[in-house]
């Protein structure tokens, strides 16, 4: 989801691995309540804002998309696996799902009320992020919030650290890194929960939920 050559691989990747993915997460948010509170609180200023369509960025195989219109919001989701938008698909076929990006979006300027971009960044290369930051901005209408998830680094001197992904290449931000782009692209920070590792976890991250909005409103 940044260069042609980075999104390729990871396109591919994914799609290899849809099958396997989809069977190990699609019930990933019964078991983290966490996540769920957030997608509440990020469901919730949608709706104080008025409401309106709301994308799901690297939806996977459809699970949290559902979940979001479970929440009441009118929501679509986008991947760049075809094979990942195929299972969302059958999955879910009262939803809309596309193939496409996050670095070029099919959404006119201030057309959403909501983007959700859960774990979708990781694979974008750090020089990439800040355009992938103002397609966020492009596509929210002011007053607009943008709940952003990802692995978060353990070092302000190192804002970005590559890290083993089963699927492809991947990195942690340092989160007050990550929050400083989204500034620059207008997206202010409103909130963010970071959880801490557990014992259980194969990697020993930090995860970091990230809420931001548009001004204008």
């Amino acid at each position: 989801m940044a260069d042609h050559d980075s999104l390729a691989a990871t396109r591919e990747a994914y799609d290899d691995a849809a099958d396997t993915y989809a069977l190990l997460f699609r019930d990933s948010l019964r078991d983290s309540p966490l996540d769920r509170a957030m997608l509440g609180v990020f469901a919730e200023a949608v709706r104080a804002g008025g409401g309106g369509r709301v994308a799901d960025l690297g939806c996977g195989p459809g699970h949290v998309t559902d979940h979001l219109t479970a929440l009441g919001l009118d929501a679509f989701g986008v991947d760049a696996s075809p094979a990942m938008v195929d299972l969302a698909q059958q999955a879910y076929p009262g939803l809309q799902f596309t193939v496409g990006t996050m670095s070029a979006l099919d959404s006119a300027d201030g057309a959403l009320a909501g983007v959700l971009s859960r774990w979708s960044v990781i694979h974008t290369p750090p020089p990439e992020l800040p355009s992938i930051s103002g397609e966020f901005a492009r596509v929210l209408a002011p007053g607009g919030h943008l709940l952003i998830g990802f692995s978060a680094g353990d070092s302000a001197s190192e804002p970005t650290q590559v890290f083993d992904h089963a699927v492809a290449p991947a990195y942690r931000w340092w989160p007050d890194h990550l929050a400083a782009l989204l500034r620059a692209s207008g997206l202010a920070e409103v909130a963010r929960m970071v959880r801490e590792p557990q014992p259980t976890d194969r990697r020993q991250f930090k995860e970091v939920h990230l809420l931001a909005r548009k001004a204008g409103v």
